[in-house]
């Protein structure tokens, strides 16, 4: 193999033992994660709304949101059910940071054992705040440590496509949002969900197992290279090729980010209270929508926009809730967005 072995790390399960969940919070996320899919079904009528920051860095300003969200939670949680988005890794284009699991402090080397332990211990912290969390399943050889604190999980526009990731998507017990590809194809989004909700017969942990299949895996729509694909066309699309395909428990969450917040070629973090607004007011026309529209994923911090990483200076980054890879909405507007959602929620 053309690499260089730097040092073992230690196994998860010390990981675990060593920054542990307690019992209470794991009873949270059994419950959080049945609520999530009790929308998805149509038995719980509150919409699903995933936000966060687009990389959950540095540890106490994601803590500090957290806290924010938490208090905005109590008063939102009889129309949305709120998750929030620790999302630990990042795919990236071409390269550049890849989140904090594998660097948490930009002033050294990548160090993964740190990450881990950075990361989870994070993770757990949110968790006794009583907010259940996302991430997104990028590597999904590491995922043993965290997907256990995990109540939703994506896999994201570049691996939808991947056997790899569709067959762990099959085999998680939470349910999984899947990314239409970066095409923007909505029928290879539908494919994925085909192969989620369906068992496979895998390797997994050096064992041969057979996965069961994941019901309440679903589609996000988050725009594509041709545009976004939020509109009243696209959802009635996505239906029509899940109501064709016969996928259980047909679902969209709009992803008001990415491709989808675009405007003339350039994102736009700001349009994304603009996709939200306009996606409501179209289940409001379309009470038919209702049925398949589940809720939204927004990215958001405590500063809004966004900051890049100076190799050469890496101690002039902004430690303040400043996103250091998408540019994210300030907390203000978040507020204002989710009390906003929250009562045109409560009037549908």
């Amino acid at each position: 193999m053309n690499l260089t072995t730097i040092k073992k790390l230690p196994s998860i399960e010390e990981i675990i033992q060593q920054l542990p969940l307690s019992e209470s919070g794991f009873e949270k996320i059994a419950k959080d994660s049945e609520e999530v899919k009790n929308i998805l079904s149509g038995k719980d009528k509150r919409l699903l709304v995933i936000i966060g920051p687009c990389s959950a860095w540095p540890k106490e300003a994601v803590l500090e949101y957290a806290v924010k969200l938490k208090a905005l939670e109590l008063k939102v949680r009889d129309n949305l059910k709120i998750i929030m988005r620790t999302y630990i890794q990042k795919p990236r284009t071409a390269k550049g940071w890849t989140g904090p699991v594998n660097q948490p402090d930009l002033n050294s080397s990548p160090d993964i054992e740190a990450g881990i332990r950075y990361c989870r211990e994070m993770m757990v912290q949110i968790i006794e705040l009583g907010l259940p969390i996302a991430d997104e399943a990028l590597f999904t050889h590491g995922a043993r440590g965290f997907l256990e604190l995990l109540s939703w999980v994506a896999i994201g526009a570049r691996s939808t496509e991947d056997q790899e990731h569709r067959i762990f998507a099959s085999a998680v017990d939470c349910a999984v949002g899947m990314k239409n590809p970066t095409s923007g194809s909505i029928e290879i989004g539908v494919n994925s969900l085909i192969a989620a909700q369906h068992p496979h017969i895998a390797v997994f942990d050096g064992t041969e197992v057979e996965t069961h299949g994941n019901t309440f895996a679903h589609l996000v729509l988050r725009g594509g290279e041709r545009g976004p694909n939020y509109s009243i066309a696209h959802i009635k699309e996505a239906q029509a090729h899940m109501q064709k395909q016969r996928i259980k428990n047909p679902a969209i969450i709009i992803d008001a980010s990415h491709d989808n917040s675009k405007i003339n070629g350039e994102k736009s973090y700001r349009k994304q209270i603009q996709v939200v607004r306009e996606v409501m007011k179209t289940m409001q026309g379309e009470p038919e929508l209702r049925k398949v529209v589940k809720g939204f994923m927004v990215e958001s911090f405590i500063k809004e926009g966004s900051q890049k990483i100076n190799s050469k200076y890496p101690e002039n980054i902004d430690l303040g809730g400043l996103s250091l890879t998408d540019p994210c909405l300030g907390w203000k507007e978040t507020e204002k967005l989710l009390l906003e959602l929250n009562q045109a929620q409560k009037n549908i």
